[in-house]
């Protein structure tokens, strides 16, 4: 299962909205072949492995190794039980049940029936974290990101772009970004850093959504860098907007956009994580809303003083102390700290 788990990361930034899966097929004590879900629209897994079998033939009466249970439904691909059925395969060890409802322990059934023994370990490493809490709590797993100095501040004076940690915390945020399917930020931080949001370093199949709450959509400069990249964009606009806007960007309004409400949007368009970069009263807002469950903190050996914004300011956000440090570690100068609610 350990193999399977390491080939199923090999999807990471590919399968979209899909889970990451991998598979090992075994044989009399060895490996005779391994596979993973490449794309988004590409074979599973199951299917990936069977194909790199030097002889379709040695399935029969292998014992096969997946890290979810297989699907059990026609979507882009054929279900992966029933091939694991016709393929011959007489034992199949399964990481986890798919809390998708389209599976649910279908696949499962599947397998039983034909007279396949199954095994169900209940523990992948916490791979696919954010679509298991998807079909799980219906909306986005949330992630709050941003780097601070050592006195809590997010820049050296309002209203100016301060750069605060270096090469190292920088790629390790654009990792960050890389695992999520969408980016948040508010007017004040797109007007200040003028951002393209995108994933950069490495090139991902799928770019996030990037996501900018507004008060007046019509008022956005359309010269600015966000509009200049392919990834697409949704504009959560607090009025009614009278522009006619290019392609790729999305616009919807309401009054009074609250964290709860964003996230019902994002999970009717099927999102499963987000992550919130900023502005500071964001943050905040995300926070005191009870939606935070992983927190990124970069923390940079510099004092900026009073003129500086702090991280997290606004409402209050003292549901803090729900969160545990689960990792320290040090990127250069800079110190990376992440929490996982309690």
């Amino acid at each position: 299962m350990q193999l399977a788990l390491q080939n199923a990361q090999k999807g990471t930034g590919s399968t979209w909205t899909n889970p990451l899966v991998g598979a090992v097929i075994v044989k009399d004590q060895k490996v005779l072949a391994t596979g993973y879900h490449h794309h988004f629209g590409g074979r599973h897994a199951e299917i990936d492995a069977l194909k790199n079998l030097a002889k379709s033939t040695d399935a029969q009466g292998a014992t096969m190794y997946v890290t979810l249970e297989p699907c059990s439904h026609f979507g882009k691909t054929p279900p992966c039980a029933r091939t694991l059925v016709k393929a011959g395969i007489s034992r199949v060890v399964i990481g986890q049940r798919d809390p998708n409802p389209l599976v649910a322990g279908k696949g499962i059934a599947i397998l039983t029936a034909a007279g396949i023994a199954v095994q169900i370990l209940g523990q992948t490493g916490g791979l696919n974290a954010a679509y298991n809490f998807f079909y799980e709590q219906h909306r986005p797993l949330v992630t709050l990101k941003y780097a601070m100095s050592l006195d809590g501040k997010i820049n050296a004076n309002a209203g100016v772009r301060s750069i605060l940690t270096g090469e190292k915390a920088y790629a390790d945020s654009q990792l960050l970004r890389r695992s999520n399917q969408a980016i948040l930020i508010g007017e004040h931080t797109f007007k200040v850093d003028d951002p393209l949001l995108t994933v950069r370093q490495t090139v991902p199949e799928f770019e996030p959504l990037r996501i900018i709450l507004v008060n007046d959509a019509d008022e956005i400069d359309l010269r600015a860098r966000l509009f200049k990249a392919k990834a697409p964009i949704l504009l959560l606009s607090r009025r009614q907007t009278q522009r006619k806007w290019p392609a790729g960007v999305e616009v919807h309004t309401k009054s009074d956009w609250k964290p709860k409400q964003i996230l019902n949007l994002l999970a009717d368009k099927g999102i499963q994580s987000l992550l919130v970069e900023g502005g500071s009263r964001i943050q905040a807002d995300f926070i005191a809303a009870d939606v935070v469950e992983h927190l990124v903190v970069y923390v940079a050996p510099v004092i900026y003083g009073g003129g500086g914004l702090p991280a997290v300011f606004g409402t209050s956000a003292h549901r803090l102390a729900q969160y545990q440090l689960v990792d320290r570690k040090q990127l250069a100068q800079d110190t990376r700290f992440e929490l996982r609610r309690n």
